[in-house]
């Protein structure tokens, strides 16, 4: 847990050194601005890929499923945690669908300003996630080497 944590927390430090600074929207890879044209099905299928393999995500699954399996708890109260811990961390991404069918078009402008924000802060956002873990995975493993 504690290499885990560490892992994080240097992913964190390598976020905020590489962020756009001034309140200049980050330059986002060109797939991503193709994202807008394709169909949802494509997407959706994308980002089941992209979530599974990209490091970082992989890093906050596996301190998340660690955390949980030593928790101590019983099976059935770890396999309730999972699930909250998968509502929790698909909540970014279904919020914007969320959105989306709930307003149909007038969502657009909302939509849209929430992208541009995200653009701007992307970095920060995910370095504060990571840290957060990160510290959260440090000191239940020291806590787990004191006892």
């Amino acid at each position: 847990m504690i290499v885990v944590g560490v892992l994080l927390l240097v992913g964190a430090v390598r976020q905020l050194r590489g962020r756009a600074r001034g309140g200049v929207e980050a330059s986002l890879p060109a797939w991503m601005g193709a994202l807008d044209r394709l169909k949802p099905a494509v997407v959706l299928g994308g980002g089941v890929v992209l979530g599974g393999v990209r490091p970082k995500s992989l890093l906050l699954v596996v301190g998340g499923a660690a955390a949980i399996a030593q928790s101590g708890i019983a099976g059935g109260q770890q396999a309730i945690a999972y699930a909250v811990f998968a509502v929790i961390a698909t909540v970014g991404v279904a919020a914007p669908v969320v959105i989306y069918f709930a307003m149909g078009t007038r969502s657009t402008e909302l939509l849209g300003r929430l992208k541009g924000w995200m653009g701007r802060n992307h970095a920060l956002i995910v370095a504060v996630v990571l840290v957060v873990i990160g510290v959260t995975l440090i000191g239940d493993g020291i806590g787990a080497l004191a006892s």
